[in-house]
């Protein structure tokens, strides 16, 4: 699957095409119907809605118990972990992430098991099934990207979706324009939030 520059892993799209995370439409193997392929874009780029966890939890889940497990997390941070050393990235350990994902989620089972509403209750959903199988979404979680932060704080009412919406708006503006710098449709978007701001102040 090369959605988003290849960043999903191959063990999380063979649990998409078997349709785990929902049943897909399309019959025909290994291809996805228009309607599959916007309940997969929506619980990627949104992976806050309840549906979007849902989606993912069954897509991780791998023996449909309701539970994700320590062995369901390696299963698929291994890959992760295989990709990082191949791009020369220095990689985090299994240890060390499951130690965060813990933190993030604070299951209250032992032995550690992470159910849905865990994932719901503690607002990192988003954060946690990147960790487990989007590259690009994981090294942007690790680095903080400066212009991620920005969007987010000029846009603190916005979902992951409206933001992923305004990117690719302003992504395909640019493109029509000649122009790859996106900087300046925050920058617009931003003064017009300001100005907002001010108008219902007074």
């Amino acid at each position: 699957l090369r959605y988003g520059g290849h960043s999903l892993t191959f063990r999380v799209v063979d649990r998409i095409f078997e349709g785990c995370g929902r049943p897909l439409d399309c019959k025909e193997e290994g291809k996805m119907s228009y309607t599959d392929f916007i309940w997969f874009c929506l619980s990627e780029e949104d992976k806050t809605s309840e549906t979007a966890i849902d989606y993912w939890f069954r897509c991780i889940d791998l023996d449909g118990d309701g539970l994700i497990t320590m062995f369901d997390i390696e299963h698929f941070y291994t890959e992760q972990l295989h990709r990082m050393e191949c791009l020369g990235h220095e990689p985090v350990q299994l240890e060390d992430i499951l130690c965060q994902l813990l933190d993030m989620i604070k299951p209250n089972l032992t032995p550690p098991q992470i159910r849905r509403s865990a994932l719901r209750r503690c607002r990192l959903a988003s954060n946690f099934f990147n960790v487990l199988f989007n590259l690009n979404k994981f090294f942007s979680l690790e680095s903080r990207d400066p212009l991620q932060i920005r969007q987010e704080h000029a846009t603190p009412e916005l979902t992951d979706w409206d933001r992923f919406a305004t990117i690719e708006y302003l992504r395909l503006s640019a493109e029509e324009e000649g122009d790859d710098d996106m900087e300046e449709g925050w920058d617009d978007l931003e003064e017009n939030r300001m100005l907002e701001l001010q108008d219902h102040q007074f």
